[in-house]
């Protein structure tokens, strides 16, 4: 339980590094050092807690007992993955984190929830529904708040004089990554546990290296194209990186090693057995609630709808109740099944 906690906390946490990194941090440039913290992380854990315990069995012994396919399933999770994730903090830059991670994570709970069903029905199918049709709904809303929290900004703007323009031009950019984003981060999960099953599996440490290691890779990929076609601000050169901050280095650094501790453990938390086993509802809110916690970080410390309206606020209010209804109807699904 103590090791699920912790990992909703650090799933939920992870980008106010990025907050915190300045208004004017980069996402192309702070997601290189994400990718080294990530990496740095899974193998310092792999090291030490994932080469403890009394079977002998130590994390290079398990990547060596693994097979090429399991290999190769969470490698490429990883890339999967991590397109999705720099979509999320491209949205971040663009809408919030109040924003982008409700619309991003609740599509991503959605299709994994379908994945999952179809792949091994299980669970109470009315139930799966629901949440996910309360899902789709805060989704939805959120992405109304966000709409018209933008157009009232403008018109205040323009009522000031601060700004030429007085028409009411909604950029849904942010908005369109976060859904791509969704989508992506929805799909890897199947590969991911493709990685895990059978006797040749990857064990939660083993898995979370190559699982970095397909987010390192894959950054210098995308990065390519972020920086060159970049979703807000200049063309980037690589040197740009060099030129920042040790404090931007650093925000960096710590975010990719806050994410991967907490994808860590929950990984080593479901792996749990015997009397150490978590209700899986318990488990499953758990791991969700990380969602709710981006979310309340955006709207409390990162004031990001302040001065909103009274519409603004229901939108807000509304998003939230959904959010937390359809992420409570899927993680207890399982305890209702219909014989």
């Amino acid at each position: 339980m103590i090791i699920l906690i912790i990992g909703m906390l650090c799933l939920g946490s992870w980008a106010n590094t990025y907050k915190a990194a300045g208004s004017r941090a980069r996402f192309e440039l702070y997601y290189y050092d994400f990718a080294i913290g990530t990496i740095v992380a899974a193998l310092i854990f792999a090291l030490t807690f994932g080469s403890l315990g009394w079977d002998g069995f130590s994390f290079l012994d398990d990547l060596r007992n693994a097979g090429k396919r399991q290999d190769l399933w969470a490698f490429l999770a990883g890339c999967i993955f991590n397109l999705g994730s720099m979509l999320l903090l491209g949205s971040i830059s663009i809408t919030g984190m109040s924003v982008a991670f409700p619309i991003s994570m609740g599509l991503a709970v959605t299709i994994g929830t379908i994945w999952a069903y179809v792949a091994n029905p299980s669970g109470n199918l009315l139930l799966l529904a629901a949440g996910c049709f309360c899902l789709l709904v805060a989704v939805v809303v959120d992405g109304l708040a966000f709409k018209a929290h933008s157009m009232n900004k403008l018109l205040t703007l323009a009522q000031q004089g601060k700004t030429k323009s007085t028409k009411k031009n909604f950029n849904g950019k942010g908005i369109f990554l976060a859904v791509v984003s969704g989508f992506l981060m929805g799909g890897f999960h199947p590969l991911l546990e493709m990685a895990r099953e059978s006797e040749i599996g990857l064990g939660p440490y083993s898995v979370a290296f190559v699982f970095a290691s397909g987010i390192v890779f894959s950054t210098f990929v995308y990065n390519l194209f972020f920086m060159n076609l970049p979703v807000a601000g200049k063309v980037l050169d690589f040197g740009e990186y060099f030129r920042g901050s040790g404090r931007s280095h650093l925000f960096g650094i710590g975010g990719g090693m806050i994410w991967i501790t907490g994808t860590l453990a929950i990984f080593v938390g479901a792996r749990a057995e015997g009397a150490a086993l978590v209700n899986p509802a318990v488990a499953a809110a758990l791991g969700h609630g990380a969602i709710v916690l981006s979310a309340l970080w955006g709207l409390i410390v990162w004031k990001e709808f302040e001065g909103g309206d009274s519409r603004v606020k229901a939108f807000v209010t509304a998003m939230l109740v959904m959010l937390v209804v359809g992420l409570l109807l899927v993680s207890v699904s399982p305890l209702y099944v219909v014989k």
